[in-house]
């Protein structure tokens, strides 16, 4: 007699992009950098608020068994937790993953850690927003693009996976400085389908700044994000204006068992009228 096989509904709404397959965590919420644009008022001296590790890996666990076929990392700066290497390979034995990193903390020991990555399924995605200092530095930080442009040729050559994002106003990246920096990018051997260019979102700091686009539940992409404070419709949900954070997009503050917020995803997702999508291009 064959085995009876279960239609679950997560299974299905995954694989038929109801909700997308990538499940995301907040590792963390402090940062060494302070960018103008931060979703998340990150900074050296915020609170920590860190995804225990062990916790990660068990819940990425249940997330494969649901049907998830990727985990991202993102904060804060990751690699702010001198753990974060280890963490990344553990998740990484469980699916795919890609970790979200500033690109500046990337010597000494810390580089010979990260180095372990290379032949794991692990990308890391750098952000530069600009073929040269000046445009970049007035958002990022000082020497932020020079530091860059020195880690990711030494990770490249390491064998590490690395994509570029690059953040912008509308219009702010000209067709020729996108040119220039896509032609950086290729020079270290990072080829374009792994650039990625967003816009800004109004959120955290952008928000209290006045600049960015607004992004309401349709403009983003359902993409279940985990923090220590709760479950997001996405990894743009869980940000901080003023000390405080938005809820605007929180789906619950339940994270375990896994089931339980991505059914509740699901049924947001499926109240939306038909046709909708994301309108942003934001990976």
């Amino acid at each position: 007699m064959s085995a009876v096989v279960v239609d679950d509904p997560i299974r299905t709404a995954i694989d038929g992009g109801v909700i997308g397959g990538r499940l995301w965590f907040y590792a963390n919420y402090h940062c060494n950098l302070e960018c103008s644009y931060c979703l998340t008022e990150s900074g050296p001296n915020v609170a920590r608020r860190m995804f225990d590790a062990d916790r990660m890996v068990s819940i990425a666990t249940e997330a494969k068994a649901l049907g998830f076929t990727s985990i991202g990392v993102t904060g804060g700066e990751p690699f702010m937790v001198a753990s974060m290497p280890d963490t990344i390979a553990r998740l990484s034995a469980v699916l795919p993953v890609v970790v979200l990193s500033n690109g500046t903390l990337f010597t000494g020991a810390r580089m010979e850690r990260i180095g372990a990555l290379a032949n794991l399924p692990v990308h890391i995605q750098i952000s530069l927003d600009a073929p040269d200092a000046g445009a970049n530095d007035t958002k990022r930080g000082d020497e932020n693009w020079a530091t860059v442009v020195d880690a990711v040729p030494r990770l490249v050559s390491r064998g590490l996976k690395v994509r570029i994002a690059t953040t912008a106003e509308e219009g702010a990246l000209s067709p020729a400085d996108h040119e220039r920096l896509c032609a950086l990018h290729r020079s270290w051997g990072v080829p374009d389908e792994d650039h990625i260019v967003r816009p800004i979102v109004s959120r955290g700091r952008a928000e209290v700044d006045g600049v960015g686009v607004a992004a309401v539940v349709d403009d983003l992409p359902a993409e279940l994000c985990l923090t220590v404070d709760g479950a997001f419709w996405s990894p743009f949900g869980p940000t901080v204006v003023g000390g405080r954070l938005d809820t605007d997009l929180l789906i619950t503050r339940t994270i375990e068992p896994l089931r339980t917020p991505v059914a509740a995803m699901i049924r947001i997702a499926e109240g939306s009228p038909r046709g909708a999508d994301s309108t942003l291009n934001i990976r």
